[in-house]
């Protein structure tokens, strides 16, 4: 791949994902894409894992910017990805350091990969590019491009929960982690309480200081922690949802549909739901609705054992449900683990009356915000959401439920399936609202305002 540093300000964004082909609509891959259809810049992501990985970038498509990817070996993808990022770094951060499986040699795959990717950006970053890090696969890539020189304006956003004082110790590397932070300008998290986490352990690093609107010093360097919470396309997925067929789903004429739709993750709270579920089924009185309830869940990262595990739960749930509450002609719970398209996903949202977004820990969890977006406004569903999921601190019109009290969770369901239309649409009027206003385009700009604006700020208070 030609240098290219010879061109002002562009944006380099770095995620593991990165579309090989067409941009899929909505998302962060959507969002990522028009910042940078209308500046310009590089997108970097991972290739798919060779038998060998070597240094540089391989352009795979152009346009009005760059998309290229890293190199990566198969013995990288296991001990980087499959072991450090998503066997230690992502149970721990959603708060189940009980799940980590530390394994010999993984870190050092992982830090191997930060490094490459690192030399990667020095090699074709101008002096005024903005450099824009996504989510924890990358967590050491700003200290190796500061110890390799660069002073650009480095930004990372995590779209994942940040782990509190308590289960961070269970990381190895806990004493390099303020290290990582502070050799950005701005790290990014979902919400507040995200951020009084990642404020609460840099207290406890006698190096780092905190001076004031979010502002911290360590080692020399001035860095902010800040809460960006992400959103959606929630114009164009309400059009898609608008004009999405209807899914044919053999329901009974009065019978609510209560939808789930979920990553198969252990974070996600789904044998949770199928409990509080299975509980109300039990309260039933006769002549009460019969509810359906669809819960989508495409597996997910399945060599690792935790994900094993979840899949083979919920399996035993969902027959033991249906054989306790099923009849001839009603079968309460529908379990679908493959993959829905997203046009058939956003026409359910549509058609359905409850969707149950309770998650044990998540960043964002942007099914609520697709949902609501794709309600129909006359007659809108209710949203039942986690206290847990980072929408919750936006999104308090929402019927709010603890996922651990499976009888609480319960009752609210019942609840939600009688909620009179007047309270449907009041909820409905002030969640679209949040929704359409503070969507992708909006967390995009904040963003990327804030880290544009840095060099003055950090000038000012140095």
């Amino acid at each position: 791949m030609a240098d290219q540093s010879d061109r002002p300000g562009r944006l380099i964004v770095v995620s593991n994902r990165i579309p090989k082909g067409d941009v899929p609509a909505g998302g962060l891959v959507f969002a990522i894409h028009e910042a940078l259809s209308g500046a310009g810049g590089l997108w970097i992501g991972a290739a798919d894992p060779t038998p060998r990985a070597d240094d540089g970038l391989t352009r795979i498509g152009s346009g009005t910017y760059d998309r290229a990817t890293f190199a990566l070996s198969e013995k990288e993808h296991h001990g980087y990805y499959l072991g450090y990022a998503n066997s230690v770094l992502w149970p721990l951060f959603h708060h189940r350091p009980d799940l980590l499986q530390i394994e010999e040699g993984d870190f050092e795959s992982y830090a191997v990969v930060n490094r490459r990717v690192a030399r990667a950006i020095a090699k074709v970053a101008g002096p005024d590019d903005l450099i824009w890090i996504q989510d924890y696969h990358f967590l050491m890539v700003a200290q190796e491009l500061r110890a390799q020189g660069l002073t650009n304006r480095i930004g990372l956003f995590l779209h994942i929960p940040f782990p509190n004082p308590t289960d961070v110790m269970a990381l190895p590397q806990v004493a390099a982690l303020p290290a990582w932070l502070a050799a950005h300008d701005v790290v990014g998290l979902q919400t507040m309480r995200d951020v009084t986490s990642a404020n609460e352990i840099l207290r406890h690093d006698r190096q780092s200081q905190m001076l004031n609107d979010g502002y911290w010093t360590r080692a020399g360097r001035v860095f902010s922690i800040l809460s960006f919470p992400i959103g959606i396309d929630a114009r164009g997925f309400a059009e898609t949802a608008a004009r999405a067929p209807r899914v044919e789903l053999q329901l009974a004429p009065d019978a609510p549909l209560l939808l789930g739709v979920d990553r198969l993750d252990y974070s996600k709270g789904l044998v949770h739901r199928f409990e509080a579920f299975d509980e109300y089924l039990g309260t039933r009185r006769p002549g009460d609705p019969r509810p359906t309830f669809l819960q989508i869940a495409p597996v997910s990262r399945e060599d690792v054992t935790a994900y094993q595990d979840i899949r083979e739960d919920l399996e035993r749930a969902a027959g033991s449900i249906n054989g306790a509450h099923a009849d001839l002609d009603w079968t309460p719970l529908r379990y679908v683990r493959r993959h829905i398209d997203r046009d058939v996903i956003a026409g359910l949202y549509r058609r359905a009356d409850v969707a149950l977004v309770t998650p044990l820990a998540d960043g964002m969890n942007l099914v609520a915000k697709e949902f609501v977006a794709a309600q129909d406004d006359d007659n809108p569903g209710v949203l039942i959401l986690s206290h847990f999921a980072g929408a919750a601190e936006q999104m308090k019109a929402a019927v709010l439920v603890n996922p651990f009290d499976t009888h609480s969770f319960a009752q609210a369901l019942d609840r939600a399936i009688r909620m009179p239309l007047k309270e449907r649409r009041q909820r409905h009027d002030e969640l679209r609202k949040l929704v359409f206003e503070k969507d992708i385009d909006w967390w995009t700009q904040t963003f990327l305002r804030r880290l544009s604006r840095t060099e003055r700020s950090l000038l000012r208070r140095r």
